[in-house]
């Protein structure tokens, strides 16, 4: 009868287990940490410092708040004719349109006609959420996205998700700042982008292990 293998009891192997274990453990943790790096700078390629080249046009327009630029842009593009009509989604509820408003003076009554504005969306979600029925109610096939610069992959990658069938077309906002401040001169800057970097990272995570996420609004 074959007798069973008998396992090491050298207790000069245990350490050594150990320390292989700790050197696989700290080379995974170095090529997570060059993933992230290389990521990061993948990220900041997205985002433009300039104003972009824009002659586009859709069926809609859908400016994302946090920012007096994004109305005002959004607001110039339906103007030109670029849209039909303006969703400004995630505005503070005790926000009047006619404040709104003051921000371009010169089409101040297109408040009346062509411009919608939600006050439920609290964060990038609920403005992809807001977006997607104000879309499907308007049965438009095309959105103009505005939004600013830092903000837009993490926004596009929201609205998408949402609005698989829907051709987004990223309108960034940059400010005066971005333009004479390029983010690798300034803490603030890159702080702010590595900061949406994150939460662009955990919005394509979430994406992946929860797909179905407000789908059924």
């Amino acid at each position: 009868m074959l007798n069973a293998p008998q396992l090491s009891t050298d207790p000069k192997l245990a350490p050594r287990r150990r320390w292989r274990l700790w050197r696989v453990g700290i080379r995974l943790i170095g090529v997570a940490a060059l993933a992230l790096i290389a990521g990061f700078f993948w990220y900041a390629a997205l985002v433009p410092g300039a104003d972009p080249t824009f002659d586009h046009s859709a069926d809609g327009i859908v400016a994302l708040t946090g920012g007096r630029e994004r109305i005002s842009d959004a607001v110039e593009l339906l103007a030109a004719g670029r849209g039909k009509r303006l969703l400004i989604t995630g505005v503070n509820p005790l926000t009047r349109a006619d404040e709104l408003s003051r921000f371009v003076p010169r089409h101040q009554s297109m408040f009346t006609c062509c411009i919608d504005i939600d006050r439920s969306a609290t964060n990038t979600i609920g403005n992809a959420i807001e977006t997607r029925r104000w879309a499907r109610q308007r049965g438009f096939r095309s959105l103009l996205v505005v939004t600013s610069a830092y903000h837009m992959p993490r926004a596009m990658a929201e609205l998408a998700h949402q609005l698989p069938d829907v051709k987004l077309i990223p309108f960034p906002v940059v400010t005066e700042r971005q333009r004479a401040e390029p983010w690798w001169t300034s803490t603030g800057a890159a702080r702010t982008l590595a900061f949406e970097y994150v939460k662009y990272l955990a919005a394509l995570l979430r994406m992946r292990v929860v797909p179905g996420y407000g789908e059924d609004d």
